[in-house]
């Protein structure tokens, strides 16, 4: 099934080039689309966003009755990030952390086009961030300009991808959405990127 969907673009460069990108005034955050739109389905309860950039997903879960942690290697971003939910008067426990220095489960676990190298052991923190009863939901982009992903630092054949969640999870995890959703991107650092792929696990 393909879906389409219309948002700003997210960054999701590699971590030592994300200083820079989120400390320039035309740095965007995402929300409003396939990873909101996927979580307004489910009752509030705890939630950790992996890689949040400047968190504007984050921002959505929080106004709507979510506890949200939010997790990204870049200071930059989540001071941003910070700043925005003070603004707003919303809370967020923002931290420079990778998933696998978080602690704890959550009732949902956000992966909008993480960098999750698929050797490196992360993904199985993924996983395990999950309560009993949760979701994990894992967006990714399809059909990844491969050259231009190399120019940028990283190997999309090296990462975590949509197809991997599946063949990934296990038993005891039931897969509730899998499917493609073409993108419409307004700007940002998704607009070279119109489909995108959707995976939404429940942990039983």
């Amino acid at each position: 099934m393909r879906r389409r969907i219309r948002r700003q673009g997210r960054s999701h460069e590699h971590p030592d080039r994300l200083g820079p990108r989120f400390a320039s005034p035309e740095a965007l955050a995402a929300g409003g689309g396939a990873d909101v739109r996927e979580a307004s389905t489910l009752s509030p309860g705890t939630a950790l966003d992996i890689g949040c950039g400047e968190g504007a997903d984050a921002l959505w879960l929080a106004e709507h009755g979510w506890a949200v942690t939010a997790v990204d290697v870049s200071r930059v971003a989540v001071d941003r990030g910070r700043a925005r939910a003070e603004r707003l008067g919303l809370t967020v426990d923002r931290q420079v952390a990778d998933v696998a220095q978080v602690e704890g489960r959550f009732d949902l676990v956000i992966a909008f086009c993480p960098v999750l190298h698929t050797d490196s052991g992360v993904w199985e923190h993924v996983l395990d961030r999950v309560a009993p009863g949760g979701t994990l939901l894992f967006v990714h982009h399809l059909d990844v300009d491969r050259e231009r992903a190399r120019a940028h630092g990283f190997d999309p054949d090296a990462l975590v991808a949509p197809a991997d969640v599946p063949a990934t999870v296990g038993a005891g995890w039931r897969i509730e959405v899998d499917e493609a959703v073409d993108r419409e991107v307004i700007e940002g650092a998704g607009a070279h990127d119109h489909r995108d792929g959707i995976v939404r696990a429940r942990f039983l």
